[in-house]
């Protein structure tokens, strides 16, 4: 899934280059905190695009002998740097841009640039946000788009996606602002708009960068995935017992399985191998993206074994 997001990455680096470099020119001659504080939000997602460009290519290296499992990391240690800068850039500029435009507010001029570029705005990002949604479709299925989030491990398709949503709702934001800091001629509401972005900023960096958390210490796999793992081992007539399965994602579509399974003692080692290979065959058949499956493999007589149903707590 990773190389697949390449095409929402691109997608939102070309949209949000233009985009800034357009809310930049209608701030300098409007005067527009709220303007400012989208060109900010836009430069700063164009530079977020190229770091998980560049995470997605380091998570591709090939394994090491200083890291033998792989870089598959890497993609969720710059998917947690892009969402500190949403956070420090995009939220915490904009928060002191609004705050200091409440505190000293000014009328805005030239308001023809602001309506033209936002509408402008929201067209490219609204083609954006549908090309990474269109991605990000690929692997949610049915669920919904919360849980979905949640859910997913390819943290650079869904960094694109919160961004460009995050950058559709800013845009809303600062229309909205402008139009009733025209209609009233209440000067507040433009550093309100800025104010308002500044917030959804840091809300959505602050999201994100939890969902990176997990998985940089160790998140495994979702309860109905080891479930799925637990019913291929109780369903076979000589495994005898087995302790819950251990699991941790090493990127997107790499996943580390450790299993300790009790067999039956009259097997011979030749039989406990073949079921070892048909045990792992399932697995990886049921969950393609397990590819390091690891089987401590030991014996107790079938009189002694204890029930095997496993379950898997949350």
């Amino acid at each position: 899934m990773a190389g697949s997001s390449k095409k929402a990455i691109y997608g939102a680096i070309i949209a949000n280059t233009l985009i800034a470099i357009a809310k930049f020119v209608a701030s300098f001659f409007t005067g527009s905190s709220s303007m400012l504080s989208e060109g900010i939000h836009s430069l700063v997602d164009t530079g977020n695009g190229v770091l998980l460009l560049f995470g997605i290519k380091r998570s591709k290296l090939p394994a090491d002998q200083e890291h033998p499992f792989g870089y598959g990391k890497e993609i969720y240690f710059w998917s947690f740097v892009v969402a500190i800068l949403i956070f420090a850039l995009g939220g915490g500029i904009a928060l002191y841009e609004g705050i200091h435009h409440i505190l000293h507010p000014k009328p805005l001029e030239n308001l023809i640039w602001n309506y033209a570029v936002l509408g402008v705005a929201i067209v490219i990002e609204g083609n954006a946000l549908r090309i990474a949604m269109r991605e990000f479709n690929l692997s949610r299925g049915d669920k919904p788009f919360m849980q979905a989030v949640r859910d997913s491990k390819d943290t650079s398709t869904v960094a694109i996606v919160v961004e460009d949503s995050a950058a559709v709702l800013g845009l809303a934001i600062a229309l909205i602002c402008v139009f009733l800091g025209q209609v009233t001629g209440i000067p507040y509401f433009d550093g309100i708009g800025s104010t308002l972005i500044g917030l959804l900023l840091i809300s959505v960096s602050w999201f994100f960068a939890i969902e990176c958390k997990g998985l940089l210490i160790g998140e495994g796999l979702l309860k109905t995935d080891l479930q799925k793992v637990s019913k291929i081992l109780t369903s076979r007539d000589r495994v005898m017992t087995f302790n819950p399965p251990l699991s941790m994602f090493l990127g997107p579509n790499e996943v580390l399985l450790n299993m300790d399974i009790m067999f039956d003692d009259a097997m011979t080692t030749d039989e406990i191998e073949e079921e070892i290979d048909e045990i792992e065959k399932q697995i990886t058949t049921a969950i393609p993206k397990i590819n390091r499956i690891y089987i401590e493999a030991d014996t107790i007589p079938k009189s002694e074994a204890p029930p095997r149903d496993i379950e898997i707590k949350d």
